[in-house]
Order: structure tokens, then C-alpha cells, then sequence
């Protein structure tokens, strides 16, 4: 796996920690939005289409280290929008570093090459390159040609300086696993640290529904992508858990705990994960767990959420199912996921008319 040795083991205390209280919902990941301003208008994305007077708000350092500390999480993801347009983005940096929080700067590193001595390198801090498939695919993801030879470029700078580096791939329809492979070789060559890969989800706001996956042709591929990978023992790294990509794989039967990576933006926090942008906000982390109707959500329970396999409601998942069956995980890393026989059954997808108050599955992991 990508994941360094002192992130893994802050991460795995901070969890054993919550586990020892009998917590059943915590944070896991703080997805931060200071701002949804871009200089990129992708097809699968949401974020821009606000007027103007919304584009221009910003969430001020303060608001920023006090999320994170209001939250807990060990981890804080930046996203946005673009991270490096906001002015003060390397005093909140900085601010979450001090307070030994491991950042994940997303950026679709346009402007990482101009910016990057206002970081310095370390532990704590890793930028996220977003590259959605091999030159041609990424461009016209994010419709602008010459961004992924950018994005590339600016990666070989950071990586030279000593920065940590991963790289952040949503695959869309008409993905084959011969060309993601390709993909795959070009990141390893590129020395990041690894590759968190998720198939993209019909988001609500993106002005292109048509280029989502849905979760059976998802599971295919990446069953498909694997097995290539074993065959050339390829060597990929993923900044991810090994039971994670055995759920993408069909190899597990995974329930959103979308509570794991909760998002505060602009206007709060988002209810009840970032996807979902028509569900409301709350003015606080305690309200968010407090008045969410978590059971509502999630995979049979909500129509919304029938086809998702991303990575921000199911990863908490596998790590809390990797704390559960230690060996099952250990094995999944050391042999990589199962690509052939039978996949686990799929949750059925809600009924049009189905009750949100009364939900349909129960947790797989929770005890």
C-alpha cells in the first residue's frame, strides 16, 4: 500500500481510540471546501455552476483550523473548487500541520508549480494531483486540452523536491482496463505515492449525467484492472485499503458510512455527504451527527444512492471491517483482489416508494 508508516499508525490509534469508547459513528477523513471557485469546468463536476456571489466566498483560516478541531479527524482533505486560488490557503495548511493533521491538498495542480514554495515538505502534507485517466481521457474529463501534460509536469517538480505526491483518478463511462492499466504504469513511473481510484457517481449538480458508471460495468472493469495487474505483477500502489478495492472488485458487500468523511463548505456542514448537495446543512459538527437521519441514506435505502461506489462513503467502511477481520485485509493485501468466481451479492436498488424512515439494511460491519 501508499500509505506512509506514521500516517498508518496515527490513523490505526486514532481508531483504536474509538473503538475503546464504543463509538459507533466517527470521522475518519474532514473533506474541507474553503471554496468552490475553479479554473477548470469538468463535465462530472458540480462546484461552478453558482452565481458569482457564492464563487467569491471563502472560509477563513479560522473557520478552517476550527472545523478540523470541532471534527477530530486525523485526516483533512482540501478540496474545493481549486485549493491554490484561495490567498490564504498556505496559513490554513501550515495551521492543520501544526496541529498534526495529515493534509491531502487536492489540486488539479494548474497553478502547483507557481504556488509550491509557499509549502514545504512534509510528513504531514501531500498534494493530491486529481488526473482522471491517461492524457486524452483526462483532457476531456476536465475539457480543457494541455492540463494533464501540466498536471504532469508539476508532479515530476513536487516529487524532486521531496514532497509527498498521490495521484486522484475518477474513471467514467467507457473505461477499458487495458488503458487504465496504462494509466497505472504512467503514475508509477511518475514516482507518486500512490493512486486513490474511484469509479465517479452521478453527482447532483454535474451538468453531465451521462458520463457516470453504474456499479455492476464498475465492479467489471475493476475485477478486469486487477487481474491485468496480477498477470504483469504490475506493482501499483493505492492510497487505499486493501478491503476497499476488494469491495470495488464485487469481492465485498459494503453499506455507506458516509458519516466517515464528513464535508464542511461554505454553507456548513453538507448532510449528509458531499454528493448529496439537496439535503441540507448543519451550523456545526455536533448537529451534523446529532440531526442527520443517517438510516435514511445509503445503498436500498435511498434511490439516490443505489448506484455509488466512491470512495468517500465506503472506504471508512472497509477500514472498519479491516479493524474487524485484521486477517481477511492482510490477506487481500498480500494477494491482491479476487477477479474471478462469483461476486457477492448486490444490494437491490430502492423501490421508488420506499419509506425513508424505515430503512431496508442494516449495517454490514457494525456490531
Amino acid at each position: 500500500m501508499g500509505v506512509p508508516l506514521v500516517q498508518s499508525y496515527r490513523v490505526g490509534r486514532y481508531i483504536l481510540a474509538q473503538k475503546l469508547r464504543r463509538r459507533r459513528r466517527y470521522p475518519l477523513v474532514l473533506m474541507l471546501e474553503p471554496l468552490f471557485r475553479c479554473n477548470l469546468a469538468c463535465a462530472g463536476c458540480g462546484k461552478i455552476d453558482y452565481p458569482d456571489e457564492t464563487l467569491d466566498k471563502r472560509l477563513s483560516v479560522d473557520e478552517c483550523i476550527g472545523a478540523a478541531e470541532e471534527c477530530g479527524a486525523p485526516i483533512v482533505s482540501i478540496a474545493g473548487g481549486e485549493p491554490l486560488i484561495h490567498k490564504e490557503m498556505p496559513a490554513i495548511v501550515q495551521g492543520l500541520i501544526q496541529r498534526k493533521r495529515f493534509v491531502y491538498l487536492c489540486t488539479n495542480a494548474l497553478l502547483l508549480k507557481k504556488r509550491m514554495d509557499d509549502y514545504k515538505p512534509s510528513p504531514y502534507l501531500t498534494f493530491s494531483v486529481h488526473l482522471d485517466g491517461n492524457e486524452h481521457r483526462h483532457d476531456a474529463s476536465v475539457c480543457q486540452p494541455g492540463t494533464y501534460q501540466r498536471a504532469t509536469d508539476a508532479i515530476r517538480e513536487a516529487v524532486a523536491r521531496g514532497f509527498r505526491v498521490t495521484v486522484n483518478c475518477t474513471l467514467f463511462q467507457g473505461e477499458q482496463a487495458e488503458e487504465i492499466a496504462a494509466f497505472l504504469d504512467d503514475c508509477k513511473a511518475l514516482g507518486v505515492e500512490g493512486v486513490t481510484i474511484s469509479p465517479g457517481f452521478n453527482y447532483e449538480r454535474a451538468p453531465q449525467q451521462e458520463v457516470f458508471m453504474k456499479r455492476q460495468a464498475s465492479r467489471q472493469l475493476f475485477r478486469d484492472l486487477f487481474r491485468i495487474g496480477k498477470e504483469r505483477k504490475a506493482g501499483w500502489k493505492f492510497n487505499q485499503s486493501s478491503l476497499f478495492l476488494d469491495f470495488l472488485a464485487g469481492n465485498q458487500n459494503y453499506q455507506c458510512t458516509p458519516w466517515g468523511n464528513p464535508t464542511r463548505n461554505i454553507f456548513g456542514w453538507q448532510k449528509p455527504c458531499y454528493l448529496l448537495v439537496s439535503e441540507g446543512y448543519a451550523q456545526s459538527f455536533q448537529e451534523l451527527m446529532e440531526t442527520t437521519p443517517w438510516d435514511r441514506y445509503g445503498l436500498g435505502r435511498n434511490s439516490k444512492c443505489d448506484q455509488c461506489q466512491v470512495h468517500s462513503g465506503f472506504e471508512p467502511t472497509a477500514v472498519n471491517d479491516t479493524f474487524a477481520h485484521p486477517l481477511k485485509a492482510l490477506k487481500v493485501a498480500l494477494f491482491g483482489p479476487r477477479t474471478s468466481g462469483p461476486m457477492a451479492p448486490d444490494m437491490p436498488s430502492s423501490p421508488p416508494s420506499a419509506s425513508a424512515s424505515h430503512p431496508v439494511f442494516p449495517l454490514r460491519v457494525e456490531r
